[in-house]
């Protein structure tokens, strides 16, 4: 097999934006609304229809819905919510945002989703929330989470960045049967792309308010939420600390284009997946992605483990030299030079810790060819021999 041309590098991860996505975009851009327009409410609609949620609100990233969803369940001052210690680190951050402080459970050694049990070690009286991350698309053990979280009157914040087009027991991520409200990113490495964006969504008519408004300043132009009433058809009130997370038309554009694929994009993850799993097995001293009976994952990135972190980086800079550029996900939150100001220390959670010096995220994207799959199984296999 002759090796990829350097013109031709094989990242980890990469949107797939077409001439059809193009022209969507276009369209907006040559109409009378780039923002706050039409596109939105029929991308938030859209997302219902293929989650099974009653709402949606998009916004201008994942991070930006974190945020939201967070004030919306009421966190503020001395809250804790906890989450994953492997995540990237807008699921910790946006407790820190709300005044409160994010509290890191420990990972299951086979999915490295957060382990319920973990979870129920590390309440307190000050838990507010718990975070689940969906951990490379693997849905996390949500119907104990959501028991857990009954019995302690916690919220439940899906981080399903990783997820869109995943299932758990026959419902897909973002139906929020087993949570309050659920989180995506629409970060061009994700399963469809608006650029920037996120959405968050939810079956609760009071939350779904709540997020419209925080979204947009805190302000509402809602006949049956004004305080003051006939003031005229331009009255509108701020009735919270709001923030500017709106997201745009023209994105939205793209996003609609995009939903409108997703099977075929999930159709070829899987497909990527299983060619990983077939040339990469039996070989000693590596350790593939796992996938459980009860779930689809949505396979948004396949991470292998090389057990000996020396022979982990060895294998990352072979993989470099031959033009594809791997990637780790995650380093423990914790363990970030902020979080150690604040306190966190090392060997809080061992199984992360762990996983976190053998992980390796070789690429996977839509557009790969099945050329460029096997030419990574086949670089992979010369850097561990």
């Amino acid at each position: 097999m002759s090796p990829i041309s350097s013109r031709r590098p094989i990242p980890y991860a990469h949107q797939w934006v077409d001439r059809e996505d193009i022209e969507e975009v276009v369209k907006v851009l040559r109409s009378d609304w780039l923002t706050q327009g039409p596109r939105i409410k029929k991308f938030e609609d859209l997302l219902c229809q293929y989650t099974g949620a009653r709402y949606a609100v998009a916004v201008s990233s994942g991070t930006a819905g974190l945020h939201i969803a967070c004030l919306a369940a009421g966190m503020g001052k001395g809250d804790e919510a906890i989450t994953s210690s492997i995540t990237f680190v807008a699921s910790a951050n946006c407790a820190i945002y709300c005044g409160g402080r994010p509290v890191f459970a420990d990972i299951q050694k086979d999915t490295i989703n957060i382990d319920p049990k973990e979870i129920e070690k590390k309440i307190n009286k000050k838990t507010a929330a718990i975070i689940p991350v969906h951990f490379a698309g693997h849905p996390c053990d949500l119907e104990e989470i959501r028991a857990i979280a009954k019995r302690h009157k916690l919220f439940v914040i899906e981080d399903a960045a990783h997820a869109l087009g995943a299932e758990y027991k026959g419902e897909r991520i973002g139906s929020c049967k087993y949570s309050d409200m659920t989180v995506f990113s629409f970060h061009p490495v994700k399963h469809i792309t608006t650029g920037e964006g996120g959405a968050v969504l939810t079956n609760r008519r009071g939350l779904y308010e709540k997020l419209l408004m925080l979204r947009n300043h805190g302000i509402t132009r809602d006949r049956r939420r004004l305080l003051a009433k006939d003031k005229g058809p331009w009255y509108y009130e701020m009735r919270l600390l709001g923030f500017n997370y709106r997201i745009t038309d023209f994105q939205c554009a793209l996003g609609i284009s995009q939903l409108k694929k997703i099977n075929r994009f999930l159709k070829r993850r899987r497909e990527i997946a299983d060619i990983y799993d077939s040339g990469l097995s039996g070989i000693d001293g590596l350790e593939l992605p796992c996938e459980r009976d009860y779930v689809s994952s949505g396979w948004h990135i396949y991470v292998i483990r090389v057990r000996g972190r020396a022979k982990r980086r060895m294998v990352y800079e072979a993989m470099s030299r031959s033009g594809i550029t791997p990637s780790v996900h995650y380093r423990p939150v914790y363990l970030n030079p902020y979080y150690a100001d604040m306190g966190y220390r090392k060997g809080t959670c061992p199984k992360a810790e762990e996983y976190y010096s053998q992980a390796l995220t070789i690429p996977l994207y839509p557009r790969m060819s099945d050329r460029e799959v096997l030419y990574v199984v086949k670089r992979v296999k010369e850097a561990l021999e």
